[in-house]
């Protein structure tokens, strides 16, 4: 389970660094134009968090006495952007890269949760 930890991991990562060289190329996706102030927000947003959290993944499969929070973590802000992109969906008929997004998303938060090593010392009991 620690590869499905390492690939999305490297997603995260893959996004930071596109985001961070080329943020137009990022929101050609969603036919968005990019002002100066917007490439500066993708690049925070999909480039500074998306190294974070590739990192954070990363260092989760090294250090297995928080791995548990930081893939539960993780699971949840995956699960969180597919639900935001679920509900968008009920106000508006996405097109093909939003639901592609989403199905990424959604496969990649159950993966994580799937992947949280049991007996971490985290209680996933509610």
């Amino acid at each position: 389970m620690e590869a499905v930890i390492w690939i999305v991991g490297a997603a995260f990562a893959g996004m930071g660094v596109v985001a961070l060289a080329r943020p137009q190329f990022i929101m050609d996706y969603f036919d968005v134009k990019l002002t100066a102030d917007g490439r500066n927000e993708v690049r925070a947003v999909y480039g500074g968090m998306g190294l974070a959290l590739g990192a954070a993944l990363f260092w989760a499969t090294q250090n297995h006495r928080y791995s548990a929070g930081i893939i539960m973590a993780m699971a949840i802000a995956l699960g969180g952007m597919a639900a935001g992109r679920a509900i968008s969906a009920t106000m508006e008929k996405p097109g093909k890269w939003p639901t592609v997004f989403f199905v990424i998303e959604l496969a990649s938060a159950i993966a994580l949760y799937l992947a949280i090593p049991k007996g971490a010392g985290f209680n996933l009991s509610f």
